[in-house]
C-alpha cells in the first residue's frame, strides 16, 4: 500500500513542479519584455504617441461628426419651435386687435375704415372746390375784359349839397 501513496505523491509533485515551471516560464516572460522594452523603449514609445495620436484624430472627427448632427437637430427643432411660436403669436394679435377694435367702438371712435371714407370725401370736395376755383377764375377774366372796354359817356350829375 506504500506504493499506491508513493504513486499519489509522485503524481502531485508532478503537478506542482509543471506549475512551478509554467509560473517560472511566465515570470521569465515578464522580465524578457521588460528587457525588451528598456532596449528599444524610446521606439515602443513613439509607436505609441503615434498610435495615439491617429487614435485621437479619430475619436476628433467622430465628435465632431456628432457634434454636426446635433446642430443640425437643434437647427430643425429651433425652426420648427419658431414657426409655431410665430403662429400663436399671431392668433394672439389677432384676438387682441379685434378686442381693441370692439373697445374703440364701444367709445365712439372712428374705425381706420371710416377714417378712409372721410378722407375720401375730403378729397373729392377739394376737387370740387378746385374746379370751382378754376370756373371761377375764368370768369372773373372774361368780366375784367368787358369792364376794361370803353363804356358809352355816362351822363353827368352833379350832387346837391344843403346849405346849412
Amino acid at each position: 500500500m506504500a506504493t499506491q501513496d508513493d504513486d499519489s505523491n509522485n503524481g502531485n509533485d508532478k503537478s506542482s513542479d509543471r506549475i512551478k515551471d509554467s509560473a517560472q516560464q511566465i515570470w521569465l516572460a515578464g522580465l524578457g519584455a521588460f528587457a525588451k522594452m528598456q532596449q528599444e523603449g524610446s521606439k515602443a514609445f513613439e509607436a505609441l504617441v503615434k498610435d495615439g495620436a491617429g487614435m485621437q484624430k479619430k475619436t476628433q472627427a467622430a465628435a465632431e461628426e456628432t457634434l454636426a448632427q446635433a446642430q443640425q437637430r437643434m437647427a430643425g427643432f429651433a425652426s420648427e419651435f419658431g414657426t409655431k411660436a410665430a403662429g400663436q403669436w399671431g392668433k394672439l394679435e389677432n384676438i387682441f386687435e379685434e378686442r381693441v377694435a370692439r373697445a374703440l367702438e364701444k367709445l365712439g371712435v372712428p374705425s381706420a375704415a371710416d377714417m378712409a371714407a372721410l378722407q375720401a370725401r375730403v378729397e373729392a370736395l377739394e376737387a370740387q372746390l378746385k374746379g370751382s376755383a378754376k370756373a371761377a377764375a375764368a370768369t372773373r377774366k372774361t368780366t375784367a375784359r368787358k369792364a376794361a372796354a370803353p363804356a358809352p359817356a355816362a351822363k353827368k350829375t352833379l350832387r346837391r349839397t344843403k346849405a346849412g
